[in-house]
């Protein structure tokens, strides 16, 4: 079968691609149609030489032809581990073509975060999140798309594609449906594991249409194909022998048949036999012997052209194969009259780099590359990188080729890896980083220099996989030549990694060992300042001797220095969920801030203090009603975090104890919206840990405020909110927050063993704050009926120990706890009273439902109306429901 065949043997790989090329040319139909169509994006997979680049190319023919802007890269399998080279291959004509003030003003914000990983900007600090350098290339993709509608992005050999453009790739391909592009996406089917394996399956999950795979030819196109480059007078016999020889591969089948041609084979049955000998010479080791055909010049040349894989000139490749200009440019002219090299297809409208070369055939740049004998290949990687180095290009570009050289014991090399990794972490590339600094150890470095290069590893990974973070810093610190400073920082950031991968015991015990080392000064108080945070963070380890311990070194704190702030900000959060009073919480956090405002070296992004001490000093102004300072704490943070790029576990944080505080404010579309972008944030540095359960409980704990039930527990179902739950203090709290969705569900007992189980957890740390853990009052109505003495006493409790802690919320809330597990004229005034106190309080969603539970129990219409327009306020639809049904209804209301 031959339908729609080329009419030309050079166009062979489209052989039968007639559906493919169809479905290419419906989706051009929908981007052309309208400029507010949605994207789309196929994926084409096919073992090597099926025609998955032929298709690419005519899929720009067919799109130039319709006035489509195109642009298109290439994955090499030398150059996966440059971060970021595809994606900059992608937009290098939209780069070329703007200056530095447009390419600023086409991105915006996004110019100081895109702009170094797409090579246009200078890195604006020492270490670039990964995830929010993705975001940005995102949202600069699509900034261009939107200005060079149609666009089509071809992106060829994904399977080869560096990680950092991957990630890009799936990012992009999920937000397609309001951009108008078309993105085709080629790839051999495996040849890939791990993250890159699962980042293409995502990529090809967000396809329009399922994935197309390529066939080889069938005999009677591989007939036609024969004939069409041969003549016809190719026999039958012979057609049928070329078919079996090449299994119907597209590109095997040209070059075999080009092979035919050049060897004036004639294509008769007598000499189809001939055709496994000719098909042995032009791959694998026969294209090596082909190649070492053409003198040793043009194998050295070819060799060099193989290590460069990227940017292959003559000008770069007769360097770094030492020969002449007029040697090298024979060499080129040898090579691609041999169909080895050949100049590359420019762009519409641009012409190619002066003495630019490509493989014709990845399979060929694969098979001169693997033929190089390996000393050889490792010295030309050697002096590639030198080449670089001389030309000022930067450790980062080097790199690839210092990572194939054999260990040595070299300190030039160590030191040119090390400045590699700064430059690529500067970028957003810790993976790239981690690559150099690994491959620095095997040198392996000086031994005064062995620790530091296991300390940046460990740096490098601590945004993203606290796990690793662990046993590189570990590893650093059991070694010899990590000493003063950079020591307790390793111990400060080890036990940092150690808390967010929820291993706060060892946390603990890792800054008290450093701290026992330590004569009493600055550094030790900074080291028990963080072993009181750890211990305060972990909720297991508690005592009164922990808390008394703590008030006496904090009594001595004027605010001095930080070293005194840390300790008055950790007094004031043990105070505060220890439920004592909340005057003296806020008088010690007001003495840990400079004129209202953090000190300078304690700030959000200070890599001394570290961001859990300020989210306990937020979190105690929170609980102690102090409501617009922990707003404000909480925005700054997300901002500074924002500016500075850091868009994983930070900024989740951020948002989760930002959408924590316009929760307890009552802005619960605010605090929605906050949760939300936290758990997306949370997911991509993993579950489980304590992030993730700030993001999702604080998420669950909101809607069950809007009254949306069933969706909390659709969040809690997708996002595993349920136990086990992890050893450190939650916010809010889990077992309250888990306890009252089942009640709202229904599972009344489990709903009441999960609250009891709240408050045993609450004793069992001592925590007496009914604000911070507030299961007393979904207790005392669950037991109202079935054990009223019981829910009374709960009641009784949770009054006393919000009169010792003192704040309005507290009072107001117990307040409502006493009047649900009363009936009569008793209930009426507890709720009155309920209502005086949490008028007074931020917290406008607890006073929206007291006003709900006082104009039901008074029968007033008038009480029932403010709660209603309270809680329309706040976004309450469930209270909004619940005071609309009992004044439609009448329910006794005057």
């Amino acid at each position: 079968m031959t339908e729609g065949r080329p009419s030309a043997a050079g166009s062979a790989p489209l052989w039968e691609r007639d559906a493919e090329i169809a479905t290419v040319a419906q989706a051009l139909d929908v981007l052309c149609a309208d400029q507010s169509s949605a994207g789309s994006l196929l994926v084409l997979r096919g073992e090597a030489g099926l025609g998955k680049t032929a298709l690419l190319a005519e899929t720009r023919r067919i799109a130039e032809r319709r006035g489509c802007t195109v642009w298109s890269a290439r994955g090499a399998e030398t150059l996966r581990s440059v971060p970021f080279h595809v994606v900059r291959q992608l937009l290098q004509p939209a780069l070329l073509s703007l200056l530095p003030e447009e390419a600023r003003e086409y991105l915006g914000d996004w110019y100081d975060i895109a702009g170094p990983a797409l090579g246009i900007a200078d890195p604006q600090g020492d270490n670039a999140d990964p995830h929010y350098v993705c975001d940005g290339l995102v949202a600069a993709v699509r900034r261009l798309a939107r200005r060079e509608w149609p666009l089509v992005l071809l992106v060829d050999d994904a399977h080869w594609a560096d990680q950092e453009t991957l990630r890009w790739l799936a990012a992009f391909a999920e937000r397609l449906d309001d951009l108008s592009v078309l993105v085709l996406v080629a790839r051999r089917p495996g040849e890939v594991s791990g993250e890159s394996a699962r980042l293409l399956d995502e990529v090809a999950a967000a396809a329009d249409r399922p994935v197309r795979t390529l066939s080889a030819l069938t005999p009677d196109a591989t007939a036609g194909l024969t004939r069409a480059t041969l003549g016809r007078q190719a026999d039958d016999p012979f057609c049928r022998e070329v078919w079996a020889v090449t299994g119907g591969n597209p590109y095997d089948t040209v070059e075999l048949l080009a092979k035919v041609q050049d060897s004036e084979l004639q294509p008769v049955e007598a000499q189809a036999a001939e055709l496994r000998a000719l098909n042995r010479a032009a791959r694998g080791g026969g294209l090596v012997d082909r190649l070492k055909g053409l003198g040793l010049e043009a194998t050295r040349f070819a060799w060099a052209a193989a290590i460069l894989g990227t940017g292959i000139t003559v000008d770069m490749v007769a360097r770094l194969a030492t020969m002449n200009d007029e040697l090298a440019r024979h060499c080129a002219e040898l090579l691609c009259s041999a169909r080895i090299l050949t100049e590359p297809e420019s762009a519409a409208g641009t012409e190619p780099a002066g003495g630019a070369l490509e493989f014709v055939h990845p399979l060929i740049a694969t098979a001169v590359y693997n033929s190089i004998p390996p000393g050889v290949c490792t010295a030309m990687h050697g002096v590639a990188a030198q080449i670089i180095t001389e030309l000022g290009r930067g450790a980062a570009e080097a790199a690839r080729h210092l990572l194939k050289v054999h260990p040595d014991d070299d300190e030039e090399l160590v030191e040119q890896l090390r400045e590699a990794a700064r430059e690529h972490l500067a970028v957003g590339a810790p993976d790239a980083a981690r690559r150099c600094l690994e491959r620095a150890l095997q040198e392996p470095p000086r031994p005064e220099v062995h620790a530091h290069v296991l300390y940046e590893l460990g740096c490098a990974t601590l945004l993203t996989n606290p796990a690793v973070t662990i046993d590189h810093l570990q590893s650093a610190l059991g070694m010899p030549g990590l000493d003063g400073d950079d020591r307790v920082d390793a111990v400060v950031r080890l036990s940092q990694a150690l808390l967010h991968n929820d291993q706060l015991e060892e946390a603990v015990r890792t800054v008290e060992a450093e701290a026992a080392r330590h004569e009493a000064g600055p550094v030790r108080m900074r080291l028990q300042a963080f072993q009181f945070m750890w211990e305060g963070i972990h909720g297991e380890i508690v005592s009164p001797a922990r808390s008394r311990r703590l008030a006496e070194l904090a009594s001595t704190c004027s605010g001095r220095d930080n070293a005194e702030r840390a300790l008055l900000i950790l007094r004031g959060f043990d105070a505060m969920t220890h439920g004592e009073s909340a005057d003296e919480v806020l008088e010690l956090c007001d003495r840990a801030l400079v004129n209202g405002r953090l000190a300078p070296g304690l700030g959000w992004t200070d890599p001394e203090w570290g961001m859990e001490l300020l989210m306990m000093l937020g979190s105690s102004y929170a609980y102690a009603d102090r409501l617009d300072r922990a707003e404000s704490l909480f925005a700054e943070a997300r901002r500074v975090y924002t500016t500075a790029g850091w868009h994983g576990g930070h900024l989740s944080l951020a948002n989760a104890f930002l959408g924590l505080a316009y929760r307890r404010q009552g802005r619960l579309r605010d605090a929605e919206s906050a949760l939300r972008d936290a758990l997306v944030l949370a997911e991509r540095v993993g579950r489980r840990l304590p992030l993730y359960w700030s993001a999702s409980c604080g998420l669950v704990d909101t809607l069950l405020a809007r009254g949306r039930v069933e969706e909390a527990w659709s969040v809690a179902e997708q996002y595993g909110f349920a136990p086990p739950y992890p050893s450190t203090i939650v916010l809010p709290d889990i077992r309250s927050v888990r306890g009252r969705l089942l009640l709202a569900v229904g599972r009344t007992e489990e709903g009441i063993d999960e609250l009891e189980a709240a408050e045993k957890t609450a004793a069992s740390r001592g925590g007496h704050n009914p604000v911070l853990a507030p299961w007393s009052i979904d207790l005392a109505k669950a037991l109202a009926g079935p054990d009223p003495a019981r829910a009374a006493q709960v009641a009784a409790d949770a009054r006393r120990q919000a009169e010792r802690f003192g704040t309005d919320t507290a009072i107001g809330e117990a307040l409502r706890c006493a009047a649900a597990v009363e009936t009569g004229e008793r209930a009426v005034q507890l709720a009155a009273r309920a209502v005086t106190y949490l008028e007074a309080s931020p917290c406008q969603y607890e006073h929206a439902a007291a006003r709900v539970e006082y104009g039901i129990a008074a029968r007033s219409a008038a009480e029932l109306g403010r709660g209603l327009d309270l809680a329309r306020a706040c976004g309450a639809e469930g209270l909004v429901a619940q005071a609309r049904e009992a004044l439609e209804t009448g329910r006794g209301v005057r």
